[in-house]
């Protein structure tokens, strides 16, 4: 429900949260906190929507709203996303679906930034969403995928001296389970032919459009040497920032994948494997990049990865 107010001579919209029920499909009897904003960047607010349990279990997954790097709240609004999360729902997750700044206006480096922003914000304020914050998750599809590798592999502590208490929250997450992604944007293809081709053939080149800030002129000015490209693409790959103490990861990746390739996934799941961290790849056997019954099939191994790591083994929901 929507509520109009006047206030200080300004005329306000706050919005309440929505409850949305469907007896028929597990899971989604659900409340709906929409349009959260977690960040404002450029004069622009950056927003995310909740989607609260009946029985929350107390833990919290994030879902990085990412295709190619595309980001749009059309795509988490009303029932159809909620039954996308339905088994997470059912089993008790609190569900924070985050958009973040979008191609072709942002770039790589930006929306790992504004995903760390939303961790740091939904940690800061987890005991107002009833959350544990020693047990946020992270997950997503395709480039939604990547970010949540990148946010497992590449986390940043807090600035204890930050004058705004969010950004003093580290941006650390407790676990991993994505689909399908990317983790060696330098190798991607094949060794030695890297990610912007396939961008390109796919409508985010501008992804990957990096630029310096020349703060005497203060114009962003393109970055165009083609080692220095390479070397971002380097920085910007989750493989290169496996260690020892990044948190469990899992990912779903089908092996008939024309777009991405398989061994994007095995290869991070051996990396993380040869520094003795939890990790398991699940081959979904004959399946591309995305399928329609995986939401159904495949997202169980995405919920059980999480009873494990973030919630302990599932308890029965008579218990």
């Amino acid at each position: 429900m929507k509520t109009l107010i006047l206030a200080g001579g300004c005329l306000l919209l706050l919005c309440t949260p929505t409850t949305h029920a469907a007896e028929s499909i597990p899971g989604t009897d659900y409340t709906r906190i929409a349009d959260v904003i977690y960040a404002r960047k450029h004069g622009v607010a950056l927003t995310m929507d909740v989607l609260v349990p009946p029985k929350p279990n107390g833990a919290a997954v994030i879902w990085a709203v990412s295709s190619g790097f595309n980001s749009h709240h059309a795509w988490i609004e009303g029932p159809g996303f909620a039954k996308n999360m339905s088994v997470l729902l059912d089993r008790g997750y609190t569900v924070f679906a985050v958009v973040h700044g979008s191609v072709p206006k942002f770039t790589v480096p930006e929306y790992y930034a504004d995903m760390r922003r939303s961790i740091r914000y939904i940690r800061h304020h987890a005991k107002s969403y009833d959350i544990d914050p020693n047990r946020i998750g992270i997950s997503g599809a395709s480039a939604g995928g990547v970010i949540s590798l990148m946010m497992g592999a590449a986390a940043e502590e807090g600035n204890p001296a930050a004058r705004d208490p969010v950004d003093r929250q580290s941006s650390r997450i407790q676990a991993t389970a994505c689909f399908f992604p990317a983790s060696d944007l330098l190798n991607f293809e094949k060794p030695g032919v890297n990610v912007l081709g396939v961008a390109a053939r796919n409508g985010h080149a501008a992804s990957y459009c990096f630029s310096d800030f020349d703060a005497k002129a203060k114009v962003y000015v393109p970055i165009t040497d083609p080692r220095r490209i390479d070397e971002l693409l380097r920085e910007y790959s989750p493989i290169t920032h496996v260690t020892a103490d990044d948190p469990p990861m899992l990912i779903v990746h089908g092996d008939g994948d024309a777009l991405v390739p398989l061994f994007q996934a095995s290869g991070m799941i051996g990396k993380l494997e040869a520094v003795g961290v939890a990790a398991k790849l699940v081959v979904a056997q004959g399946k591309g990049h995305g399928w329609p019954d995986m939401w159904s099939n495949e997202m169980k191994h995405i919920a059980d990865w999480f009873d494990v790591h973030l919630a302990g083994e599932r308890r029965e929901k008579d218990e």
